[in-house]
């Protein structure tokens, strides 16, 4: 009977160490896992930022460009009354000449 409680013994000392050695794997891994999150957030706040950054600049572009469409019509405004005036005076020199 000695025999057979000294295998039970190391059987469940195996165990033991065996489960002894899971729990160290088990914080490495959850240490591992926390390192992983926090890189998460930190990725998650920069994403955050960016796109915050992004959009400030769209808008600053849209309204660049807003900027450019006003002053092209302008031109084109200007240009039409500048082609309209010169046909007048040509009409008016040829009329005097």
């Amino acid at each position: 009977m000695a025999k057979q409680v000294d295998v039970t013994v190391r059987v469940l000392e195996q165990i033991r160490d065996e489960v002894v050695g899971l729990r160290a794997e088990v914080r490495e891994t959850n240490t591992r896992i926390e390192e992983t999150n926090a890189k998460v957030d930190v990725l998650a706040r920069r994403q955050t930022e960016t796109e915050v950054r992004l959009s400030t600049e769209l808008v600053a572009v849209t309204s660049a460009v807003n900027g450019v469409r006003d002053l092209l019509r302008d031109r084109l405004d200007q240009r039409d009354r500048v082609d309209d005036h010169e046909r007048r005076l040509m009409a008016l020199e040829r009329r005097s000449a």
